[in-house]
């Protein structure tokens, strides 16, 4: 048997990433799978990959977009079980705030605090309408640290996914809804190593603040999701569930 036989998920940025990850773990693991991304091509190459999965196309900052995805997975699966709000940008226009542009800024929001916020709204009411259900909303460490090397919008809008989620756990806590925040750490994805690939400076100046000295694998974080998917974590919620190799109880590191 497996941990989510019987669920239906709905994971997006599904097509690349710790969202292709999260995908092919929860087929694995007895779920049926609504890939979504805005890459509709990528979302079909995980969905072809994965043992129970169609692929959407979405634009999780379009309310209409949102709608149309849940619609689809419930029409061929019956109904949907898990929230697994992963999509999220990162762009290099968004640095420090004596740089970042207003257009730069309103893009990550957009996706990032804008779409987690529709991926609820219009989510939400298909768990309820079966009696119960998981959101796992991808937030970030960097929501519960500050960074010299600023991502002034990336870092706002994770801020903003943990207050809604905490307020999303209290409020649908006794219709058995969980929701609850998912923190990685510096995590080993392509979005990432876009950023650093050129700089082993910036690199390594990150490095050093993690305990364990690595970046994460995409299935170490997907894991996590995996717990909060499951019946295993019927008494999680409103948390904030961090998973990054002790950056947040550092204060010196290992030589």
């Amino acid at each position: 048997m497996g941990r989510l036989d019987g669920k239906v998920a709905v994971i997006t940025g599904a097509g690349g990433g710790m969202g292709r990850e999260a995908a092919l773990l929860f087929s694995a693991e007895g779920a049926q799978v609504c890939a979504a991304d805005v890459n509709a091509e990528a979302a079909a190459e995980t969905a072809a990959a994965a043992r129970d999965a169609f692929a959407v196309q979405v634009d999780v900052a379009d309310p209409e977009s949102v709608e149309t995805m849940y619609a689809a997975a419930k029409d061929r699966y019956g109904g949907i079980d898990v929230l697994y709000n992963n999509a999220g940008i990162s762009p290099s226009d968004d640095g420090s705030i004596l740089e970042t542009e207003p257009d730069a800024w309103d893009r990550v929001q957009a996706v990032n605090t804008r779409g987690v916020y529709l991926c609820c709204k219009y989510g939400i009411p298909h768990l309820l309408e079966r009696g119960g259900g998981s959101v796992i909303n991808v937030a970030s460490f960097v929501a519960l640290l500050g960074a010299a090397t600023s991502q002034i919008s990336y870092t706002a809008s994770k801020g903003a996914v943990l207050a809604l989620t905490r307020e999303l756990g209290v409020q649908f806590a006794r219709q058995a809804v969980r929701v609850n925040a998912l923190c990685p750490g510096p995590v080993e994805t392509p979005l990432l190593l876009s950023i650093w690939g050129d700089n082993p400076a910036a690199a390594e100046r990150r490095l050093v603040h993690i305990p364990m000295g690595r970046l994460a694998k995409p299935r170490e974080i997907v894991n996590a999701a995996l717990f909060l998917a499951s019946d295993e974590s019927s008494y999680v919620n409103a948390a904030t569930f961090v998973v990054d190799g002790g950056i947040t109880g550092a204060y010196v590191t290992p030589e």
